[in-house]
């Protein structure tokens, strides 16, 4: 039996970074870095939602 990573429990949280004692340029990469992550999840949410669409729709018909 496959297993469905959608019922899966998220991952940890990472231990919470202390930001008041960043640099200004250390925030700014750390913002940049963040955004990249983001727009990766997005796309992988996006791919997800298309082949649980597509696997749907097959078994719709």
């Amino acid at each position: 039996m496959a297993l469905d990573t959608d019922e899966l429990a998220p991952p940890p949280k990472p231990a919470r970074i202390d930001l008041e004692v960043m640099s200004v340029e250390a925030l700014t990469e750390r913002i940049a870095s963040l955004e990249t992550e983001i727009a990766l999840i997005r796309d992988l949410i996006g791919k997800k939602k298309a082949s649980r669409d597509a696997a749907a729709a097959f078994f719709k018909s």
